[in-house]
């Protein structure tokens, strides 16, 4: 009698340990599908902000800024290459969730389209030119007669697009990446370009005495993230991540390491 008493206590022991094994895996399992993972669109020709390794992985401050705010709100992150103009057509299409492209936030007509996280970045806008180009020293040094390259999408393509309509340069020449810009510019194929301080600053470390900066800066601009407009939840995500990475000095560490490199 006393045998069986034990064996039916030690089946009900076995099958009380089974269950609670069963619910340990089943709690694992519900946490790792909460855990989204978002698709993150940019045009990595945008350095330091957006770029690429030598094996071709998307890398840049914007990528290590949103996979440490994804960290800290519990979500993950996988990139997309795409062109800068075709980013936010993606977004309003659901093919990504995030943009990450160093984007001015202040644009009036991205703000009607898409929804801004907080600022991260303020960069300013600058004229390049070659190295030994002592004729242009600002803006104002732009002539009638002169070709002004700019990134496709970008302020500096409206700056140079408005520059143009106002008659102070002979063209705008938008381009797709700012290394065939830039290319142009060191070949003689336009006078300058236009485009943001710390993007040129990038440039200049890569391709020392090739292009210099001229002038005080056009204008100044801030770079968000952008989201499907209406995204509530997902801005409020990155706003939260954003801030609490500031705080710990998250932020502070990968600027330095990008703009230091």
């Amino acid at each position: 009698m006393k045998k069986s008493i034990i064996a039916v206590l030690l089946a009900m022991v076995l099958v009380f340990s089974l269950a609670a094994c069963g619910g340990s895996d089943s709690d694992k399992s519900a946490g790792d599908a909460e855990k989204v993972t978002y698709k993150v669109g940019t045009e990595p020709t945008f350095p330091p902000f957006d770029t690429t390794d030598e094996e071709q992985n998307i890398v840049g401050l914007d990528m290590d800024l949103i996979k440490a705010i994804g960290k800290d709100q519990g979500f993950e992150v996988t990139f997309e290459n795409l062109s800068f103009d075709g980013l936010v057509p993606a977004l309003k299409a659901g093919n990504i969730d995030i943009i990450a492209a160093g984007m001015n936030k202040d644009d009036k007509d991205r703000q009607a389209q898409v929804d801004f996280s907080d600022a991260y970045y303020e960069s300013k806008l600058m004229v390049a030119v070659k190295e030994d180009n002592n004729t242009i020293k600002s803006v104002d040094d732009l002539t009638k007669d002169m070709k002004v390259a700019a990134q496709t999408g970008t302020t500096g393509a409206n700056k140079t697009q408005e520059l143009q309509k106002q008659g102070k340069i002979k063209e705008a020449v938008i381009l797709n990446g700012l290394d065939t810009a830039m290319l142009q510019l060191i070949n003689g194929d336009v006078s300058a370009v236009i485009n943001d301080k710390p993007v040129t600053e990038a440039y200049m470390k890569k391709q020392p005495d090739k292009i210099k900066m001229v002038g005080e800066p056009l204008n100044a601009e801030n770079y968000g993230f952008a989201v499907k407009k209406g995204n509530t939840e997902l801005v409020e995500k990155i706003n939260a991540g954003l801030k609490n990475i500031k705080e710990d000095g998250t932020f502070d560490k990968l600027v330095d390491e990008w703009f230091n490199k």
